[in-house]
């Protein structure tokens, strides 16, 4: 968090925050895991959501693609490793998903913070994608985003 309590903002050049965090079987998988490789890394509220699950079946719709543009996909949420699984089985997703229950990935990549919900301030999880490339450099980055439609919209940003 910044010194007003506002998240902070990864901008395009500046390295993606290492991190390392159990996924939906409950073993450790790193950001380094993918190195060479293009990321999608996304951040959401919570498994088994309206608008969580419309954003992963999203990305599970076009991981096919995703990956015949080069890139892997990778969601982080505060939920933890059993209920990722149980998101897993429900909805057939074919891409990592990371448990951060302490959100400290989520606050070192500005996805949790000061936000709006239905007209008030709360603190919780940014709904926001970052695309790493292949030597660990945020591409891009969308904060705020809307789960509908959200995977076209950052294809198209990122000229994919």
């Amino acid at each position: 968090m910044t010194e007003n309590n506002a998240p902070i903002r990864l901008e395009p050049g500046t390295t993606a925050p290492a991190f390392t965090l159990l996924n939906d079987e409950g073993k450790e998988v790193s950001l380094s895991d993918f190195a060479g490789r293009k990321v999608f890394v996304y951040f959401y509220p919570r498994a088994n959501t309206p608008g969580c699950t419309t954003e992963a079946c999203d990305f599970r719709d076009s991981f096919a693609q995703l990956n015949s543009d080069g890139v892997e996909v990778i969601g982080i949420s505060p939920d933890k490793p059993e209920k990722l699984a149980q998101f897993r089985d429900d909805h057939d997703l074919n891409f990592t998903l990371l448990s951060d229950p302490d959100k400290e990935v989520m606050q070192a990549w500005g996805a949790f913070g000061e936000k709006k919900n239905y007209g008030k301030v709360v603190q919780g999880v940014i709904r926001s994608t970052f695309l790493v490339d292949a030597d660990g450099k945020i591409e891009q980055a969308w904060y705020n985003v809307k789960a509908t439609g959200h995977v076209a919209r950052i294809r198209r940003d990122a000229s994919l």
